[in-house]
């Protein structure tokens, strides 16, 4: 099926304007990668100065083509863009591109020129990418739509090639973008497309991600990203990716930044400035990798290989130092070296000379090299199912040696049985790499590289999209009467919370030491006091809070001491009494809360909870709402899991009790956006499996 960015991929015919005959400069080089890259289509040169340039006739404008227009690359000064992109539209071309700079990066009158760009491409229905972008590379049909000498063409030198499968790329940085396919062409790694993004008028990241996406030429995507600012396109693509199992590695940049907001909870503290494009990309499983040399080789990985069944890994070397770092390397990812069964270790040692060994790491020895040991070990391990993958570590610095042969190895690694990662310690020579790449054979140079690679590929292989969430549970329920103001106290939310359909301990707010005989005996004994203030939302920090209260004399020392202590600590706070309530049983400490990010809105977190919380900032964040299917996935992501899932003899809690909560209270958020900002539930107490859980506290924060 057609895509509407099938012309600005594959134009026809491109109009150059602002070409040059000066090949130094940008203009020039425009024009001069298009023909080294032997585009197919038509050029049109636009430059009112130039009757010709290159041997092609030159028109003043483009109202002078007297043919069809696909793709205008356009790099004049930036106030002639407008004008040029006016005469554009005029002549119906399709898309455009915009080099040039001096536009939104630059703030004023400069970012009122982009807001007209964008106005123009919205009125016209032309596609524009840009301003400020590198332009493209389509690797099929040869559209070298950019100056980048990445995608230069040198006679004679014949490029590497390793795999049948490509990667696409799309980068807010051209220069990050255009880096990308200089070094996956230096692996020997294919590439379909490499588009830079620019300042985004029209064309964004999110939709250059769909076309990717849908692209059949395309089976990887590498994707670095600043910010999102099409945000439903980039959303829709990423679900697409995830329904159509297409791999996605994401790189976002900008994450040392401060947060914009000052908020009253844990939950929006520790959020950071990218948690919600971690949640993002965790919801859709896009690889996050946040270095180019790791990125590149997960990608490498994957198209050269298919994902694993499991997290064991043969380590096979001729070096048996080499032999025990690899172990180390992919010991250190969490993932399992195991002892080969004395079966498969007789089979390897018939191999290998008798100072070498086959327990895992293999070490076949050099010899194993020149006898074959090391090809037939392979072939051993990829046919084995006591193994998911496979890393060799070898030397190919020679520039005479095969270690292995393209008839043996080449039908073994076709047959994708399992990944088999090749690293070499030594710097690999061109004709280690070119040889190798006959047999599909991505030669990798960073071993920690390596063993990322496999983690994330081990990971992936189990994701799956998760179930959309339960919007009828809890029921819709109008909460206007409870949000009385932007920060409501302990008890406030709580009754909001109970409202909702959350169900929560029966307490009493008391307003008086008249009240306490009362709250008592409703409560019973032992029970917790908190002071109840809008304005003091960590009780704790104040001395607000009493627990295992088991005498009628403690009740009202109690209650004494928490308004003293309110009034001493934050004497501006509205005091609207104490909260009296049952003392909980014992359980894991887990915090639920929501926040609003301003990019992708409500998210939903969990973490390991309690005054610890911030501490240890063992979190995990999902956009909002989420079903108890993706909650339970949550909280098995957190480094905390094993105290839910009985730690050291513990009983397991109630993990299916929790993950509803997350759910419900994660619906909650998304259904009452626009009135609710945060929600904070902290600690919950999860108590053992069957037996349910206690929220102990809670804040709800409404929009201001």
């Amino acid at each position: 099926m057609p895509h509407p960015l099938d012309s600005f991929f594959a134009p026809a015919s491109i109009a150059l304007i602002g070409a040059s005959r000066d090949h130094e400069k940008i203009p020039g080089r425009l024009l001069a990668m298009l023909r080294r890259n032997e585009y197919p289509g038509r050029i049109y040169p636009v430059n009112p100065n130039c009757a010709d340039i290159d041997g092609l006739a030159c028109c003043k404008s483009v109202a002078e083509i007297d043919a069809p227009i696909d793709l205008a690359v356009i790099i004049i000064p930036a106030r002639a863009v407008l004008s040029a992109l006016e005469q554009c539209a005029a002549a119906q071309v399709k898309n455009a591109v915009i080099i040039s700079s001096g536009f939104a990066e630059e703030g004023g009158d400069s970012a009122a020129m982009q807001d007209a760009i964008a106005a123009l491409a919205k009125r016209t229905g032309m596609r524009i990418s840009g301003p400020n972008a590198e332009g493209f590379f389509s690797q099929a049909q040869r559209v070298a739509a950019t100056f980048s000498p990445a995608v230069d063409v040198k006679p004679g030198v014949v490029p590497l090639v390793a795999t049948t499968k490509r990667i696409g790329i799309v980068a807010q940085s051209g220069g990050i973008g255009f880096a990308y396919y200089h070094r996956a062409r230096a692996l020997g790694v294919a590439v379909s497309y490499v588009v830079s993004a620019g300042n985004e008028s029209d064309l964004g990241a999110g939709e250059f991600l769909d076309y990717m996406i849908q692209d059949a030429s395309t089976d990887v995507i590498l994707l670095f990203i600043e910010g999102i600012r099409d945000v439903d396109q980039f959303l829709a693509a990423a679900r697409r990716a995830a329904e159509l199992k297409k791999s996605v590695i994401v790189t976002k940049v900008g994450r040392s930044g401060a947060g914009e907001r000052a908020a009253a909870s844990h939950t929006a503290s520790m959020a950071g400035w990218s948690a919600a494009y971690d949640a993002v990309f965790a919801k859709y499983g896009f690889i996050v990798s946040n270095d180019l040399d790791e990125a590149l080789t997960i990608a490498a990985v994957l198209v050269s290989n298919p994902l694993p069944k499991g997290d064991r890994v043969a380590v096979v070397t001729v070096s048996g130092g080499a032999g025990i770092w690899g172990a180390d390397t992919v010991a250190l990812q969490g993932l399992r070296v195991p002892e080969l069964s004395d079966a498969i270790q007789t089979d390897i040692k018939e191999l290998m000379p008798s100072y070498g060994t086959a327990r895992n790491p293999i070490d076949v020895t050099a010899q194993g090299v020149t006898s074959g040991g090391l090809q037939k070990s392979v072939d051993l391990l990829t046919a084995s199912d006591e193994v998911d993958a496979v890393l060799v570590l070898l030397s190919l610095s020679s520039e005479v040696r095969r270690p292995f042969k393209e008839a043996e190895l080449k039908p073994v690694l076709a047959a994708q049985k399992k990944p088999v990662l090749f690293y070499s310690y030594t710097v690999p020579s061109d004709f280690a790499r070119h040889d190798l790449a006959k047999s599909g054979v991505v030669v990798l140079s960073g071993l920690t590289h390596a063993g990322v690679a496999l983690r994330q590929i081990v990971d992936h292989a189990k994701f799956s999209l998760p179930k959309p969430a339960d919007d009828a549970r809890p029921p819709a329920r109008d909460l206007s009467a409870h949000l009385i103001s932007p920060v409501l106290s302990e008890a406030d939310s709580k009754a909001l919370l109970r409202a909702a359909g959350i169900a929560l301990p029966d307490e009493t707010l008391v307003r008086d030491k008249s009240e306490l005989d009362a709250a008592v005996g409703r409560v019973g004994f032992p029970l917790v006091m908190k002071i109840q203030s809008p304005d003091i939302a960590h009780k704790s920090e104040v001395g607000g809070v009493r627990v295992n209260i088991n005498t009628k004399g403690e009740v009202f020392l109690a209650f004494e001491a928490l308004l003293n202590n309110a009034r001493k600590h934050r004497p501006e706070a509205t005091i609207q009494g104490v909260l009296v309530g049952p003392m909980a049983r014992r359980g894991v400490e887990i915090i639920i809360g929501t926040m609003t990010d301003k990019t992708f809105g409500p998210m939903v977190m969990v973490g390991l909870g309690g005054v610890t919380t911030e501490l240890f900032r063992d979190v995990a964040y999902r956009p909002a709402p989420v079903s108890a299917e993706e909650a339970g996935a949550m909280l098995a992501g957190l480094k905390a899991a094993p105290l839910l899932n009985g730690f050291r003899g513990a009983a397991k809690a109630d993990v299916v009790a929790l993950a509803q909560l997350i759910a419900d209270v994660s619906v909650l958020a998304a259904r009452h956006a626009s009135e609710i900002a945060e929600i904070e539930l902290n600690p919950v107490l999860v108590h053992q499996e069957g037996q349910g859980l206690t929220i102990v506290d809670a804040l709800v924060v409404g929009r201001k």
